[in-house]
């Protein structure tokens, strides 16, 4: 089975603007930009356009690249949206980790401050789940597929997508291994890439059935590809494209967890 990302999507965004319709204004987001780049230009607009059919407004603040931290900081602090979106990657120099620090858990839509990711990482009660990790969970979950009791193998450890669902799959009682090795694809039910390396899982390093989660992302001849090579669709139980995977249903549950912040502060 091939996901179609772009279709999910849209059915999270539908029951999404059914939530928001129920509150006494549009939930409002503030995306902060810093790194302008084609890519970024055209994250964004995608970005726009889901946040409209989710019903949710959106303000794009854009600073120029020559930012500091702390003016990105204080950014953040005079932002009185909902929810705060940093989008990434920030300016050369520019400590991340401590701009979406500053962002408060209960406007960290995106998972992205220490804070925030903690209380994931804990399963607490209400923690929001990161948006590539919540993509996971409702492919599989769209899908039938129970994690519990299948070796997950999650290849990178970046901050969006592999450490995120590792976690997940690991709360959800799979046997993860996180690893760069790709020999530990061979014995891998549930396989989620983040590696950012073009079609570097080939079919040969696949058991038959395998379910494969590619939210790896990087440019080859001039276009997005996924870590893994389109041939390995033919041997897996479940795979998902780039383009059009895992990025459609990773922005629609963004924009779910903006809506839920806006009722817990409604």
């Amino acid at each position: 089975m091939i996901i179609d990302g772009r279709a999910l999507a849209a059915d999270i965004l539908a029951r999404t603007e059914m939530r928001t319709a129920e509150l006494s204004a549009p939930p409002h987001t503030a995306l902060i930009v810093a790194s302008e780049t084609p890519a970024t230009r055209s994250y964004l607009a995608i970005k726009e356009k889901r946040a409209r059919e989710a019903g949710v407004r959106v303000d794009i603040i854009q600073l120029p690249k020559t930012v500091s931290a702390v003016e990105l900081r204080l950014a953040v602090d005079a932002c009185g949206a909902d929810a705060i979106v940093v989008q990434l990657p920030l300016p050369g120099g520019v400590n991340a980790k401590e701009v979406c620090d500053a962002i408060p858990p209960e406007k960290d839509a995106d998972v992205l401050s220490t804070t925030s990711r903690m209380q994931f990482e804990a399963d607490e009660k209400g923690a929001l789940v990161p948006p590539v990790a919540g993509a996971l969970a409702e492919i599989l979950q769209q899908a039938g597929i129970d994690p519990r009791g299948k070796r997950a193998v999650v290849l990178g450890d970046g901050w969006l997508v592999g450490k995120p669902c590792a976690t997940w799959l690991t709360h959800a009682g799979a046997d993860v291994v996180h690893t760069h090795d790709l020999a530990e694809l061979r014995i891998a039910d549930i396989i989620v890439s983040g590696l950012g390396s073009p079609h570097i899982i080939t079919p040969d390093l696949l058991k038959e059935g395998a379910v494969l989660i590619d939210a790896g992302t990087s440019e080859s001849g001039g276009k997005l590809v996924g870590d893994a090579d389109p041939a390995c669709a033919a041997k897996c139980a479940l795979f998902t494209p780039v383009p059009g995977g895992v990025g459609p249903i990773a922005v629609a549950k963004l924009f779910e967890n903006v809506v839920t912040l806006a009722e817990r502060k409604n």
